[in-house]
């Protein structure tokens, strides 16, 4: 969602100037031409009005050389962006046409957990071992062998996997897994950007992360960094428990007319 508010305000900023560029450059036409119109009637009596012309052109030459300037300065600012889930999938990224098309059939929320629980028994081992793999070739190797662990299913065991193991303070294990987690989404979004199954081109993502440039390593390391919100949620889960553990240990306490000794002990003087 920042990502996306990020990319919404530099296209906000782009439109502006480009807004303004224009309008500077209509401002300047305009003037030009009146500037023409009065050279040629009779540039003796209108010399007043001439030379404030002049002055206004010259000032509307400098102010679109500042427009230029500026819109000059962020295409800069955008070639350098790094890529993104978001953009990765644009023009110039891939080309290829895939003859296989994802299943498009609508779900019951009861119906996609269980189809998920399914999943995941059946696949939990094989799962597990992907998110312990950390070379581009081992992860691509074993979705060839294992092409139907390449799924959303797959991608939310991962998630819950690192909140799990976040909230069992396991931290470099969860950055382990959360590396993988971050490959299965990046393949994911690709797939759904080119309007295929995953498991047809995730081979081509790893062709391209593994020759890609330095924008492309950056978009990954990017969304790698920003899978730290992992750490909140296990600590909004950590405390959630903690509340219920302290409420069940004070209804144990209750004693007669629901009186908790603790916070009668508490209360006197």
């Amino acid at each position: 969602q920042a990502r996306v508010e990020r990319m919404e305000q530099f296209q906000k900023e782009k439109d502006e100037l480009d807004k303004g560029c224009r309008e500077c450059k209509r401002k300047l036409a305009e003037c030009q031409k009146k500037l023409k119109e009065l050279e040629v009637a009779d540039p003796e009596s209108g010399k007043g009005e001439l030379e404030k012309l002049q002055a206004e052109a010259q000032h509307l030459k400098n102010e679109e050389k500042t427009w230029e300037n500026k819109l000059e300065e962020l295409k800069r600012k955008e070639r350098k962006m790094p890529w993104n889930v978001d953009t990765l999938s644009k023009d110039g990224f891939s080309k290829s046409v895939f003859n296989v098309k994802p299943e498009e059939k609508e779900e019951t929320e009861e119906q996609k957990e269980k189809k998920h629980l399914s999943f995941v028994e059946r696949n939990e081992k094989q799962i597990k071992h992907f998110g312990m793999l950390r070379r581009w070739d081992d992860s691509q190797k074993y979705l060839s062998d294992n092409p139907h662990l390449v799924c959303e299913d797959t991608a939310n065991y991962l998630v819950i996997w690192c909140i799990d193991l976040e909230v069992e303070e396991k931290h470099a294990l969860m950055e382990q897994v959360a590396h993988q987690t971050i490959t299965m989404q990046f393949i994911l979004e690709l797939a759904r950007s080119l309007k295929v199954d995953p498991r047809a081109c995730f081979r081509q993502f790893f062709t391209k992360i593994k020759t890609a440039d330095q924008q492309y390593m950056e978009g990954f390391t990017c969304e790698l960094e920003g899978f730290e919100r992992v750490r909140e949620r296990a600590r909004v889960r950590v405390e959630a428990a903690m509340k219920e553990y302290d409420e069940e240990e004070r209804r144990k306490r209750l004693g007669p007319g629901g009186l908790d000794p603790v916070e009668v002990y508490d209360s006197l003087p």
